[in-house]
């Protein structure tokens, strides 16, 4: 493991909230009193880790000497925290460093609560997995601009290094069956994974969208290329889901239908061709509308096997 150079003040301030130090404590668990944990040299932080680890141990949980052991060991090795996430301030998907800082102190609480100092192994040789891992988990949970499942967010990491290796080795863009030869996968999945990186992030609606050939942009934004909802297309399902209820009516009230809706007749126009009353008419048309109009809103029923 590399050696870990002691933060500054303003970077390690950052970690954990500074818990408070009880001398008294560090009197009963007969441990030296650190003053300032965090600026303790990082061979001198070792060295005490290991006393402060095996007395952990020792001590019941809950008690004050207790807390003040894993505090002192929180506070000794935060400069793990700063090591680790300085090699993911290049990305700018994550988030304020800050934000970064906090979740690697997460895991590195995790480490110390798991740490067994009778395997006499290094400390950071565990706390580092734990930081780092902390932190990539706050980018897969917090950096996707749509939600997918963890399988296809790892999917999408190996078909991008997938690409950059087939692109060296061909000489050219790999296709779908060069990535689903190179990854043991079927052509399907490599192509779930291509379309779940498109949730990766997202762009605005109102951003200018570069459509001509050299790249520059014309002042149209996506909102004014996209297709909006067609207002014919619901008028076009209600006449699929009443065509087969018009073929259960009889041939007077279809003709009835016909006339007032398709001729435009009145009705006394269609008692007179009928030969049946205005009154008879107006009834016969209210109730065939309203069973038209009942059968359309119900469920369908489902099929028979």
């Amino acid at each position: 493991m590399p050696a870990f150079a002691p933060s500054s003040s303003s970077e390690t301030a950052a970690v954990v909230p500074r818990p408070r130090r009880d001398s008294h404590a560090a009197r009963i668990a007969d441990l030296p009193r650190i003053e300032e944990p965090r600026e303790v040299a990082p061979a001198d932080a070792r060295e005490l880790s290991r006393v402060f680890f095996r007395r952990l141990r020792e001590l019941p949980e809950g008690t004050p000497e207790h807390q003040y052991v894993r505090n002192a060991l929180i506070e000794m090795n935060a400069s793990l925290v700063q090591y680790a996430v300085r090699r993911f301030r290049g990305r700018g998907d994550g988030g304020d460093i800050e934000d970064l800082v906090q979740v690697g102190a997460i895991g590195l609480i995790k480490a110390i609560d798991r740490f067994d100092p009778a395997l006499e192994n290094e400390f950071a040789t565990l706390a580092m997995p734990y930081i780092t891992g902390e932190i990539k988990r706050h980018f897969r949970d917090t950096s996707w601009a749509v939600r997918v499942p963890r399988r296809l967010q790892e999917l999408r990491i190996d078909i991008a290094q997938a690409k950059e290796q087939l692109t060296t080795t061909l000489d050219r863009a790999p296709t779908v069956a060069d990535l689903a030869g190179h990854l043991h996968l079927t052509e399907e999945e490599v192509i779930e994974g291509l379309v779940a990186a498109n949730g990766h992030t997202t762009g605005s609606l109102d951003a200018p969208q570069a459509e001509r050939g050299d790249g520059s942009a014309d002042g149209h934004t996506l909102a004014d290329v996209m297709g909006e909802e067609e207002p014919a297309l619901e008028r076009v399902e209600d006449i699929q889901t009443l065509a087969p209820l018009l073929e259960q009516l009889s041939d007077r009230e279809r003709r009835m239908l016909r006339m007032r809706f398709g001729e435009e007749l009145t009705q006394a126009q269609i008692g007179a061709a009928l030969g049946i009353s205005q009154m008879q008419v107006s009834r016969l048309l209210t109730r065939v509308l309203a069973h038209l109009r009942a059968s359309m809103l119900e469920d369908p029923a489902p099929d028979t096997p």
